[in-house]
């Protein structure tokens, strides 16, 4: 007996549900797709405001007016558009839920958003002899012609270029001149330097710089 009550119950909620899901269905489509088209202009000199973000509440949806504020998306009856732009407020607009048409045209305006920077306050010296100290032991920057000159320096750049690692197109050179040499002596001994007065006179004028020196 407690069973047939059960199935009953459990026949009766499956009927209910069945009944309003149809209804909450219908209601979902009965909400019309409008192309809404507008302007975003300020509040107080009426121009526009470029790149505003113009987004869908609650969805991932939304578009960007141009360089004269105007824009243009698809929203449903009853979707609440969010504007949004640097230097203003944020600007609302909810469509209307009675629109007959499948298109409509608002003009939206955004308030300036002032911001307050913290206080700052600019304490004097004590006195002139303090001030003078200062002043004078300022490391003032060279201008750039100096700055040129230092950074152009033969010894800086040596000290640099053996530092500094190959770039890629060096790389690459480097790279290719070798296979290039090894098809050039393919079949046959590569020369020996160690009989090339060049490369001796080269040999010796390094040790003189020391470039064989520990560093």
């Amino acid at each position: 007996m407690k069973y047939q009550y059960l199935v009953k119950g459990v026949l009766l909620s499956l009927l209910l549900l069945m009944a309003f899901v149809p209804k909450a269905k219908a209601q979902e489509t009965e909400k019309q797709l409008i192309q809404l088209s507008g302007l975003v202009l300020t509040s107080d000199s009426l121009i526009g405001i470029p790149y505003t973000t113009v987004i869908v509440k609650g969805t991932g949806r939304g578009t960007i007016s141009n360089a004269q504020g105007f824009f243009s998306i698809v929203a449903a009856q009853g979707d609440v558009l969010v504007f949004s732009s640097i230097g203003f407020k944020l600007g609302y607009y909810k469509i209307s839920d009675t629109l007959a048409e499948k298109r409509y045209s608002i003009v939206q305006l955004l308030t300036m958003d002032t911001v307050f920077l913290p206080e700052t306050m600019v304490y004097p010296w004590p006195t002139k002899e303090q001030f003078r100290e200062a002043f004078l032991s300022l490391n003032i920057p060279a201008d750039d012609l100096e700055v040129a000159k230092r950074n152009l320096d033969k010894q800086r750049m040596m000290e640099l270029g053996e530092t500094l690692a190959y770039d890629p197109t060096e790389t690459a050179q480097l790279y290719l001149r070798s296979e290039a040499q090894k098809f050039y002596y393919a079949g046959q001994a590569p020369p020996m330097n160690i009989f090339n007065p060049i490369a001796w006179a080269k040999f010796v004028q390094a040790w003189k710089n020391g470039d064989f020196k520990k560093r």
